[in-house]
């Protein structure tokens, strides 16, 4: 084409067109901005402007705008009206007849090309163009496969790859052929592109396919083409190179789409284990998997690189209420008045007679106590001698009276004695023990192992059997083990432990013990940093998926365990069991001789919740690396792509003195696999996809028995031979403790309340009267079960509690704590991830909490009415949980105006009052809590969160300091822990948080509850200047040690501003 004239083109620059409008490409889009001012550069173009055309094409008007048009569809990417803007025009088919006329010639033809892709940004004008022949002009144009002329076929791959994002154009292309031509067409240019010339050919072609198959049709044929043999084969020549990642990428995708969907190898996703509801009350049938109902979705998923660590999940404003109404506090009550009396039998602090009990105190024990401040027991000795009187105690007590006059079900004082002698045997049998070492006895491995299968697995019945009447019987095994392996263990007693598990009731009927729940934890002398992800991890687990499809020869496919079928087994494999307290795993299948697939059971009751796993695995081998892989995970992304890693627990190493949980496994990868759910196990809605969790681990020893887990455990019998260790070493001179049963649970299990606070200094009216009027603090966790890290949390608030600390005896002088330490045990003790037996969520039913269904919850919310009821309503409320999608620890709170303001609401601040003190304790822990970050904290009040703890309790009870503790399975990315403790890794990516940090967040909670007390409440002097030594005291303990944990990395944290000043300081910002 000649530019008339003789002369060339208006010299038409990005520059120019961008001037134009700021998209540099929408030379037919006016700016919205400056109204009809400026006509659009269509105008002349418009009808009724003959000469004004006529005129702009001598001059080289319409090259020039051609050209620029093309300059801009290379810089910039589509608007997405402009497509339409050229349908309206009637411009498509000018553009199509512009194209067919310059075949001949490559340079106008790929200007052209330019504008069309331009033009099918839009799907309606790219279905109109698909119509008029445009997807046919473009095959002439890329086919056959040449490397004349390779800028107008990479402009043609471009458009046709725009034009294929309607489903309609792509319906066609099948129906066609092209997707077969596509596929051939791609496999001439990689074969012929050995120097890796034409990438963005080839990913071109690939972005076609990938449009192709997002419509059914288009992944039948693609599969019935050979597309993933194709594919597959041809990454395999790219994966060395770091230059394709593009194309690595893109056919990644492709195949994680196209691979078929499938059910999961299970019979139903219905839990193995069902319980039988009170009253009328049915569960759903269980839903079988039939193949027929496992057609792929038409609908296109969207892909995401989890190889960016920068994509976390964020949180959506569509969710929140926006109605005051609803935000406002609303006291009512769901149960009649008369029914709160009864939770006066829960509170006898508040009648406490102190004058009768003077006789009783002077009875108690107390030599063995610590007198120092200690968090920690330094011998297991220390609890010896206490148990014969135990029951003398003040805090301790047989039936409360009126306690038969209760509508709760309480547990009987006859379970109560029947675990209470059963303590007392095992500490017979404690005291029968050779003396403790502080260092676990080193004795031969293989007899130490060959004990263990003794005890616990081939002569279970013989070492660890019930009796007619249900008690644990302790064998001369036990006994032998515990006198060779002796060590101190702050806060646990194998002993106790047993004698606890023996009253636990699950619907397996457990007979045994989980080896590190027995014998139990000490925190590893460092921390672990947070795992470097390894670049392409995940498409290297998708491929090898991909692999099994193609090439099913290598794939073994042996169920080698199955919680359905107890007796089976395997030779030469490893051996897997998860029949005990909160162990989840449902079934094994061995794919390849190191490979394994796992599925964990569903929670009871339900066809869901699957990510919680606590296994056992032995007959390993060494130096071999083994990869599992979780297939049956729900949640659509994970800290695992994030550096977390699972926990793992060695019977050799603990033997050995080294009884630790510790993080391990690499290679980890969390995605989106090929299995998917039932129409009905979705209740009716789309089908539910699935995840894996994948991972390598190397055993450190042979033959070794380890026990691998989502996160620590703590089981039942855990927390509950931990509160019994707790009373007795408490100082019943100083710390008031109260450990009653609430209710019974649907499994019948007893779930205990705590009362903890100060005893009053002496027997004076005044006295009295300030320990009575304390306010209250209601403290609860674990209600989901697989929120293990609640738990550890817990346990650190408790131990400070009741420890000898300064500062934990003037904060029981300031509260009264109200503890529920385990909210769900029998989910706990049957392997759930976030429900109890009757299939719900308990933290989603605090609205209507039924007696019957959810009797912790209702007795929970009577005990919270009731407080209110006699004007005691909590100042603080915390419910502690875990977090699987965030880092660090942070508080959930609830705002009126924070929530409108994020709504997008207009808040009359002169109508809309509210006391801003809910975010005091938040900032407190912000300065206190290594692990706390506030920028996390959030304060809104969703509609999906309105039946939960936190919420009710600030809407009904009207406590305005009503939180959600969450603290992450993972690590911090803030604050002291953002740089690991080892002095190895100077900088990481950040500290994976331990049982020994959790339960430090814990104790630090409480430091933050009495600066609170500080800050809000009235305080004598003599409070304050006690309070005003031990903070300063505390600080420089503090900056101490993390001035010993890394030179130099904690400096900033020792030049803060004192705790003391803190509490001035907060003043200012509220």
């Amino acid at each position: 084409m000649r530019w008339r004239n003789g002369g060339g083109p208006p010299r038409v620059t990005r520059s120019t067109v961008r001037s134009r409008h700021r998209g540099g490409f929408a030379t037919a889009k006016p700016p919205r901005q400056r109204g009809a001012q400026r006509a659009s550069p269509l105008t002349p173009l418009s009808p009724g402007t003959d000469r004004r055309i006529h005129y702009l094409i001598s001059k080289g008007g319409s090259e020039a705008l051609l050209q620029a048009l093309a300059n801009a569809a290379r810089a910039e990417p589509p608007a997405a009206d402009f497509g339409l803007k050229v349908q309206r025009l009637e411009a498509t088919d000018v553009i199509l007849s512009l194209a067919r006329k310059n075949l001949g010639h490559h340079l106008n033809l790929t200007h052209c090309l330019w504008v069309l892709r331009v033009c099918a940004s839009s799907v309606t004008a790219g279905t109109a163009l698909g119509i008029n022949g445009a997807m046919e002009l473009l095959f002439k144009v890329i086919t056959p496969y040449s490397k004349r002329h390779v800028r107008t076929v990479r402009a043609a791959i471009e458009a046709l790859a725009a034009l294929l994002k309607s489903k309609s154009n792509s319906r066609r292309a099948v129906n066609i052929g092209y997707l077969r031509g596509l596929l051939r067409l791609y496999q001439d240019w990689h074969h012929n592109d050995v120097s890796n010339n034409y990438v963005h050919i080839r990913r071109g072609l690939l972005i076609c396919l990938k449009h192709i198959t997002n419509i059914q049709l288009g992944r039948e044929t693609f599969l019935d083409s050979c597309g993933m043999e194709i594919l597959f084969t041809s990454v395999q020549d790219c994966l060395s190179c770091k230059n394709l990642d593009p194309i690595v990428t893109t056919v990644t995708q492709i195949l994680r789409k196209c691979y078929p969907k499938e059910p999961l190898p299970l019979p139903t996703v219905r839990s193995s284990y069902s319980f039988s509801l009170p009253g009328n009350v049915r569960t759903e049938p269980p839903c079988m998997l039939l193949e027929d109902d496992y057609e792929s979705d038409g609908e296109e998923e969207v892909e995401k690189d989890l190889d960016n660590d920068d994509d976390e999940t964020k949180e959506e404003d569509d969710d929140l209420e926006t109605d005051v109404n609803k935000l406002r506090s609303r006291p009512v009550l769901d149960r009649p008045e008369e029914a709160l009396k009864q939770y006066e039998a829960v509170c006898p602090e508040l009648s406490h007679n102190f004058q009768s009990e003077e006789e009783k105190s002077s009875e108690d024990n107390t030599e063995n106590l610590p007198s120092t401040p200690s968090y920690f027991i330094q011998s297991a000795t220390s609890v010896k001698h206490q148990n014969i009187q135990r029951t003398q105690s003040v805090t301790v007590m047989g039936p409360d009276p009126g306690e038969e006059d209760l509508k709760v079900p309480l547990q009987s004082w006859t379970k109560k004695e029947k675990c209470r002698q059963a303590v007392q045997d095992a500490d017979s049998l404690e005291e029968e023990d050779v003396a403790r070492s502080h260092v676990l006895t080193l004795c031969p491995l293989p007899k130490e192992i060959a004990w263990y299968k003794k005890m616990f697995n081939t002569e279970c019945e013989a070492s660890i059997n019930r009796s007619p009447g249900g008690r644990l019987k302790t064998s001369d095994m036990v006994r032998n083990l515990l006198k060779k392996h002796q060590g101190n263990m702050p806060f646990h007693s194998p002993c106790f432990y047993i004698a606890r598990a023996e009253c636990v009731k699950s619907i397996p009927d457990y007979k045994f013990l989980a080896f590190p729940d027995f014998w139990g934890h000490q925190p590893p002398p460092y921390g672990k940093p947070m795992l470097e992800r390894k670049y392409g991890v995940q498409r290297d687990k998708v491929l090898d998926d991909v692999r099994r499809l193609i090439q099913p020869g290598d794939v073994i496919g042996r169920t080698v365990f199955d919680l359905d079928e107890p007796s089976l087994g395997a030779p030469d494999c490893l051996t897997f069991f998860s029949k005990f307290e909160s162990g989840n795993l449902r079934k094994a299948i061995q794919v390849r001789e190191f490979e394994y697939d796992l599925i964990m059971n569903a929670d009871v009751n339900s066809n869901q919740h699957h990510q919680w796993f606590y296994f056992e695995v032995r007959d390993m081998k060494l130096a071999v690396p083994y990869r599992f892989n979780i297939i049956n995970c729900e949640k659509f992304n994970s800290q695992f792509n994030y550096g977390m890693q699972l926990v793992m627990y060695s019977v050799k190493e603990a033997l050995q003195g080294r009884p630790h949980w510790l993080r391990v496994g690499y290679d980890i990868s969390y995605y989106k696999n090929h299995y998917r759910s039932c129409a009905a196990a979705a209740g009716g809605m789309r089908r539910k996809s699935y995840y894996t969790l994948a991972f390598s681990i190397t055993f450190p020893h042979e033959d070794d028995v380890c026990y691998l887990a989502y996160h620590y455990p703590y089981t039942y019998s855990t927390m509950m031979s931990h509160l019994d260790i707790l009373e007795q070493n408490r100082n019943p001179k100083k710390v008031y403790w109260r450990q009653q049963t609430l209710c019974q649970t649907l499994g019948g299990n007893p779930c205990p309340l705590l009362t903890i606070t100060a005893m009053p200094e002496s027997k004076k009216r005044d006295d009295l009267e300030q320990f009575y009027n304390r306010p209250y603090v209601f403290l609860m966790a674990r209600v989901h079960p697989g929120e293990s890290n609640a738990s550890w949390v817990m346990k650190g608030t408790l131990e400070f509690l009741v420890s000898s600390d300064p500062i934990a005896d003037l904060l029981r002088k300031c509260f009264i704590f109200k503890i529920v330490p385990m909210l769900n045990p029998d989910g706990v003790v049957n392997g759930n991830h976030r429900c109890s037996l009757s299939g719900h969520d308990l933290n989603r039913q605090w609205l209507t909490p039924s007696s019957q269904l959810h009797p912790t919850i209702y007795h929970t919310k009577g005990l919270l009415y009731y407080l209110r009821s006699i004007g005691r309503t909590p100042l603080v409320f915390c419910d502690y949980h875990g977090h699987s999608q965030k880092k660090n620890v942070f508080l959930y709170g609830c705002s009126i105006k924070e929530t409108l303001w994020q709504a997008g609401c207009m808040v009359d601040t002169a109508v809309i009052t509210e006391d801003v003190g809910y975010r005091t304790l938040p900032k407190i822990l912000d300065k206190v809590a290594p692990p706390f970050v506030m920028n996390s904290c959030s304060f809104l009040v969703e509609k999906s969160r309105e039946s939960t703890a936190r919420v009710v309790a600030w809407q009904e009870m009207g406590i305005l300091r009503s939180y959600t503790m969450e603290s992450t399975y993972c690590g911090c990315n803030h604050g002291l822990y953002k740089v690991s403790k080892s002095l190895a890794l100077p900088r990481t990516k950040g500290l994976q948080l331990g049982t020994q940090e959790l339960e430090e967040m814990g104790s630090k909670f409480c430091l933050g509850l009495l600066i609170l007390h500080l800050k809000s409440l009235p305080c004598s002097k003599k409070v304050m200047a006690q309070a005003a030594l031990l903070l300063d005291l505390e600080e420089e303990i503090t900056d101490l040690r993390a001035h010993r944990s890394v030179i130099g990395v904690f400096r900033g944290f020792s030049c803060r501003s004192s705790w003391w000043g803190c509490i001035l300081g907060l003043d200012s910002q509220k």
